[in-house]
């Protein structure tokens, strides 16, 4: 059966659809020995030899998907020229190959999934899809109504306005303030950029869920396997449950 190349990579858990399109127009895969740059190519896997940076995928491997407590000072890339730590040396004892579906800041910890299955990781992360994420920041000073309404109408950033947000104000400590916002965008550095744009920058950020798959008592720098029902529970509510 012939499948789009870019969801043939996905399959074989190489990166996200997204990912995957975006190594095509690098010119970064080959089908039979032929590098292809335009979208669209329909194949079928099992006639032909498709490789990503020289490496051909494989497509028997097992889904995982792995949720982890992400500490600050970790990138979320499978790689780095600047030499900081991977978040992937954190699971050690995983053997298969894993991605970081989207990504949290150096400096923001939490929830952080991974997996191998490029699909699902297209549905978290394609904005068409609105799967909720959910983050509580602790932001510099006491943010008033007015302001917190700005953030959930949708505030201009960058020229462009961010989708409406959920907005609740979980304590306030003398002068900071702990906030709770949902959102469903993954633009980079979205929620530091939206508080600052109303004059209370984020001292400390942590991502606490995606959809209702809620990161627990789970420990800083640890993680744990996901089942088919934490993986309803990233989509619950959006009438697309995910049937691995």
């Amino acid at each position: 059966m012939k499948e789009r190349l870019q969801k043939i990579i996905a399959q074989a858990g190489v990166a996200s659809r997204r990912a995957a399109e975006e190594y095509i127009r690098a010119g970064r895969v080959a089908v039979d020995g032929t590098t292809v740059t335009e979208m669209g190519l329909q194949l079928d896997a099992g006639r032909h030899r498709i490789t990503v940076d020289g490496k051909p995928i494989a497509r028997e491997e097992q889904l995982v998907y792995i949720l982890l407590n992400k500490p600050a000072g970790y990138v979320t890339t499978l790689s780095d020229p600047q030499g900081r730590p991977l978040i992937t040396s954190l699971l050690r004892e995983v053997k298969e190959r894993v991605f970081p579906v989207g990504r949290l800041d150096l400096d923001t910890e939490g929830a952080l999934i991974l997996t191998n299955d490029g699909e699902l990781a297209n549905r978290i992360i394609h904005p068409k899809y609105e799967v909720n994420k959910t983050y509580v920041a602790t932001v510099k000073g006491r943010p008033d109504r007015r302001q917190l309404r700005r953030l959930e109408e949708g505030i201009l950033l960058e020229g462009h306005k961010t989708w409406p947000a959920k907005v609740r104000v979980v304590r306030q400590e003398g002068e900071t303030s702990a906030i709770e916002i949902i959102i469903h965008e993954g633009k980079k550095r979205q929620v530091r950029k939206m508080f600052a744009a109303i004059g209370h920058p984020v001292l400390h950020l942590q991502r606490i869920a995606y959809g209702k798959l809620r990161l627990g008592a789970l420990p800083l720098g640890s993680y744990r396997y996901l089942n088919q029902k934490d993986l309803t529970q990233i989509f619950a509510g959006k009438n697309m449950l995910y049937n691995s």
